[in-house]
């Protein structure tokens, strides 16, 4: 019997936390999160609310539980759009071969050289600064990633004797792709997307601290952090407050990665 990784289990339970969280902040807060209250602006944790109030009186750990579902549910949406689309185009290229192979990855090279800061303000030209805009750009960010982890995973999976085997068996490529190479692979990407997710969360609290991420009144964790900027002297705890929540959903799910790769790799004891 494998034994559990560290980092599984601490990874595992800060992103269980912030799940938790998350979907909690859509039945229940200690506060309304929009809710305004100018006679406790600026009040330090514990004072008024277990972590203070904004320069608007909203109380910050109901901020904080409804941004994480504005956090969560951008991330897991740009993955899902993003590593899907990678991982079909990966394993294709994997399939195919040839010219189809060569053209597709310069495509994925070009598409990797725009970071997702730059797609949003592109993208933000065109469509508007919201949470469409700034799913689709980490998406966009997120299909070479996916594409070229993909396609590497399956060229090393049609060397293996049992796809020649299958090959000489009359099956088609679309059938060895299906039923040999995607369930060999499925752990590499899950893995991933553990680690990617973590990606997303960071770059959409970037693109809401520069004004191109979730519009307001709708709690954002990069958004807050933007907010706090004027009054860090007053009241620092606006700035470690949402940047100490960063940090954990980020740590939480590079170390969920981590585990998990090291308990799907035959390699690693």
């Amino acid at each position: 019997m494998k034994r559990i990784p560290i980092s599984l289990m601490i990874g595992g339970v800060i992103t269980a936390t912030l799940v938790i969280a998350a979907i909690l902040s859509q039945f229940w807060t200690p506060v309304d999160p929009s809710q305004i209250n100018i006679m406790h602006r600026l009040k330090a944790p514990g004072v008024e609310g277990l972590l203070g109030t904004d320069h608007f009186g909203r109380d910050s750990f109901s901020m904080i539980m409804a941004g994480a579902w504005v956090s969560l549910g951008v991330a897991f949406s740009a993955i899902a759009l993003g590593g899907l689309a990678g991982t079909i185009i990966g394993v294709t290229a994997a399939c195919k071969r040839g010219r189809f192979e060569a053209i597709t990855m310069r495509i994925v090279d070009v598409l990797f050289a725009f970071p997702p800061v730059l797609s949003a303000i592109l993208l933000a030209a065109i469509l508007g600064a919201g949470a469409t805009t700034t799913i689709v750009a980490i998406a966009l960010f997120m299909i070479p990633v996916f594409t070229r982890i993909t396609r590497s995973a399956a060229l090393q999976i049609w060397a293996r004797d049992y796809i020649q085997a299958a090959c000489m068996a009359g099956k088609t490529n679309i059938q060895i792709t299906l039923e040999h190479v995607i369930p060999n692979i499925s752990s590499q990407i899950i893995v991933q997307v553990a680690i990617q997710t973590g990606l997303g969360i960071l770059t959409e609290a970037g693109l809401s601290f520069l004004g191109l991420g979730i519009a307001p009144p709708t709690p954002s964790w990069g958004r807050m952090l933007a907010d706090s900027q004027t009054y860090f002297s007053l009241a620092p705890h606006l700035v470690y407050v949402p940047g100490i929540a960063i940090c954990l959903a980020v740590l939480g799910l590079n170390l969920l990665g981590d585990g998990l790769r090291d308990l799907t790799d035959p390699k690693r004891k």
